[in-house]
């Protein structure tokens, strides 16, 4: 897990080198950080990780929304923690030694998302991304940004800002 927290520092500090307004991660391809949520492997953007942490009970917030697990506070920041298996819907959401929180920064708000496990960080070219499949309408795809593909591994590429700042989760304006 150091070389994943290495890797997101020196993400942080190349956006700085570059004004800081890099390219997000897109069907051109970009950098990812990987995680498990149950059976399946995510990628978010790279610059969006500010830090991964072992998982800590958070303390409760009430009427909250089930996904939203309550708060942490983080060097003096009050920071959300979400459940993003409960988010997306995985069948269980198990909280054991792998259980991590990738504490991320979107639109300028510190929030925490409960991954099972963090894998590594991949750079996916424009070749190795397909687009997102078009599903019915009970299935809610418009965080689906693609599917990379790297050897046997199948990604689902999540917009990971659209998803945080998601009317449903009240976090962010």
């Amino acid at each position: 897990m150091d070389m994943v927290t290495e890797a997101a520092v020196v993400a942080r500090r190349e956006a700085v080198r570059t004004g800081g307004k890099p390219a997000a991660p897109t069907a051109e391809g970009g950098e990812f950080l990987t995680f498990r949520l149950g059976g399946e492997e995510y990628g978010i953007d790279i610059l969006r990780v500010q830090e991964i942490r072992s998982h800590e009970p958070p303390t409760r917030i009430a009427n909250a929304p089930h996904f939203i697990k309550g708060v942490v506070n983080l060097r003096g920041v009050i920071v959300p923690i979400i459940d993003l298996r409960l988010k997306l819907g995985c069948e269980s959401a198990e909280y054991n030694d792998f259980t991590v929180v990738i504490v991320l920064n979107v639109k300028a708000r510190v929030v925490g998302v409960v991954v099972d496990s963090v894998s590594d960080v991949l750079e996916l070219t424009r070749e190795h991304i397909k687009p997102a499949p078009e599903l019915n309408s009970n299935v809610e795809s418009s965080y689906i940004t693609g599917i990379g593909s790297v050897g046997e591994r199948m990604l689902i590429l999540v917009d990971i800002e659209g998803l945080m700042s998601s009317a449903d989760m009240g976090l962010i304006n």
